[in-house]
């Protein structure tokens, strides 16, 4: 009996869909079946298979206490790597041709709990002496195989007897073996460690198993060798990666994820390397067939829950970020990071008002004030406390040596050729004298807006960096030090404000006066997500003429709200008039 065939019948007859690098990995897997050159040893994979659905149980809910019961895919990827062999002429004997594995597939799929099911097995099953090492890029990852691999230790009667664990590792014989000797007692010296990037000593090991999680986070192969040059002395070494697609531009899994790609195509030779890249065949399909939805999921029901999938979906469509999140860790369909964040309907808002329309009410600033060299922004938002929409007064700094700067392509003061003579005369734009922008100029700008309109700050939000000057002017000029809230340029800090922001937009719920300089920092945004899914603006295309500090006045202004909302909103209803709406 073969998994693998079972497996290749599924996919033959519809039953399991996957997409073009799994069906590919498939038919070179019934090739090496068919292969006289290769021996075929079932025994070693069934041994396997019967420890795990044996003595592996699931630790965590909806599964928790429950046997764990491989699916069909699972069992072909063990079959795989324990079944077939090859044979080595240095050795003399036929060793496991498949030495080294990369598992691509999407979140919620299982992957960890089959790592440590699968590392486990081969613990307990294979030779004695056996070494595993769990890594990944932070000790929370790593530890997430090693704590589901000690779960399935404890919860197993006669694996809880024979094996202990402490603040080391996991390793053989029980408190009562002292005296007993065997593979099974602290005569095997045997054991299951887990290693973080962030840790310093990673070299000098010597192990069987090693197992990389989630390497989509890593930049290059520094953590990965030292863990592959720990195999080298092993007959049979195992090395597995598992990992969804990531955010990482030109990372270690962009590489990996290449040469998994010639592999496959018959374009370079590496006859040890197993691929099972879970991914849709394109972004299309996700769409249109939700069945597609399991070439990226293989445990699509049996797992991952299709309602969870759905819901997901349906957000997706109506944001951008989760759009994004979602193609990346759900289809593993790999997501620039310098992608545009907003798309051109939602930025052709010509929307405006009428200033006077704001007199007399209390706003949040927010200003940008990271780079003295460059453009700036100062923004004052104001929220009718009725109706929740929102209203923008915006300002832009600049020093005079960048405003006259002559507009060609070779000019690096002005690379992004824009006239801010022409903005400035229009009042998007104040140009402050010399080669910096200066402090007094955007104090003076908020002052102004509280003598003209007769409106008061509630808070000030800032980026700290830089912004020294321009905060001991703004607790001068208002008298209060408590006017002021830093604000984080980081993932935590940003995320809220640009979800925010971006519903806004989208709704019509802000409307920015049509400031064009505002409108042109929002589409020269692009979003940027980490492995949580928070999400923080960068440069689109990570070119420097792409200005985006307007998009950050808006940030930090909306940042600073959102900690203040409710006192804010209070205060705010004592100036504008209940039921008065803003178009």
């Amino acid at each position: 009996m073969s998994y693998i065939l079972d497996y290749w019948d599924e996919i033959e007859s519809g039953k399991a869909i996957v997409g073009y690098y799994v069906h590919r990995q498939m038919e070179m897997l019934i090739d090496d079946l068919n292969n006289p050159n290769l021996k075929i040893d079932y025994e070693e994979a069934e041994k396997r298979i019967r420890f795990i659905e044996n003595e592996c149980r699931h630790s965590e809910a909806p599964f928790a206490g429950k046997p764990f019961i491989l699916l069909s895919f699972q069992k072909a990827i063990l079959e795989a790597i324990f079944a077939i062999k090859i044979y080595n002429d240095e050795l003399k004997k036929y060793v496991r041709k498949y030495q080294e594995v990369l598992l691509v597939m999407g979140r919620k799929n299982g992957k960890t709990p089959f790592a440590s099911a699968l590392s486990l097995s081969e613990w307990v099953c294979g030779e004695m002496g056996t070494k595993i090492l769990y890594g990944s890029n932070d000790y929370d990852q790593a530890d997430l195989l090693y704590t589901a691999t000690d779960a399935m230790r404890e919860a197993s009667p006669k694996l809880a007897k024979c094996t202990r664990r402490n603040q080391k590792g996991i390793f053989f014989g029980g408190k009562r073996q002292k005296n007993h000797v065997g593979k099974f007692t602290s005569q095997n010296k045997g054991s299951i460690r887990k290693l973080s990037a962030r840790t310093s000593a990673k070299e000098g090991r010597n192990i069987k198993v090693g197992i990389v999680d989630e390497v989509h986070e890593l930049k290059d192969d520094t953590f990965i060798m030292p863990i592959r040059q720990a195999l080298s002395t092993q007959d049979e070494p195992l090395y597995i990666e598992i990992t969804t697609e990531g955010f990482t531009d030109n990372g270690y899994l962009d590489a990996r994820l290449k040469t998994a790609e010639a592999v496959l195509e018959g374009e370079i030779e590496k006859p040890n390397m197993l691929i099972f890249w879970y991914t849709q065949d394109s972004e299309e399909e996700i769409w249109r067939d939700e069945t597609s939805w399991q070439k990226s999921n293989p445990g699509m029901g049996a797992v991952k829950k299709w309602s969870f999938l759905r819901g997901m979906v349906e957000d997706a469509k109506n944001s951008a970020s989760t759009k994004a999140f979602v193609l990346a860790k759900d289809f593993n369909i790999k997501q620039n990071s310098s992608a545009a964040w907003l798309t051109e309907d939602v930025l052709t808002n010509k929307a405006t008002f009428d200033i006077e329309e704001l007199r007399g009410q209390v706003f949040i600033g927010g200003f940008d004030f990271a780079e003295t060299t460059d453009l700036c922004n100062a923004k004052a938002l104001f929220v009718n406390p009725w109706t929740m929409q929102k209203r923008t007064l915006s300002m832009y700094f600049i020093p005079e040596t960048k405003a006259d700067a002559i507009l060609e392509d070779t000019n690096k003061l002005n690379p992004e050729k824009k006239n801010y003579r022409d903005w400035e005369k229009r009042g998007l734009v104040t140009i402050c004298q010399g080669t910096e922008v200066n402090p007094a100029d955007v104090v003076e700008w908020f002052v102004n807006l509280t003598q003209v309109l007769n409106v008061l700050p509630y808070k000030i939000g800032f980026d700290n960096w830089h912004a020294k000057g321009v905060k001991d002017l703004l607790v001068e000029a208002f008298d209060e030090k408590e006017i002021l809230e830093r604000i984080g340029m980081d993932f935590m800090s940003l995320n809220g404000a640009m979800s925010s922001l971006e519903t806004d937009l989208m709704y019509k719920k802000i409307n920015y006066n049509d400031n064009e300089i505002d409108r042109w920092c929002l589409r020269n945004t692009a979003l940027k997500l980490n492995t949580m899914g928070l999400k923080m603006p960068v440069k689109l295309y990570n070119q420097s003429k792409n200005r985006i500090d307007g998009t950050l006045g808006f940030l930090i202004s909306y940042a600073t709200y959102s900690r203040y909302s409710d006192t804010y909103l209070q205060y705010q209803k004592g100036r504008v008039e209940e039921g008065r709406e803003w178009s």
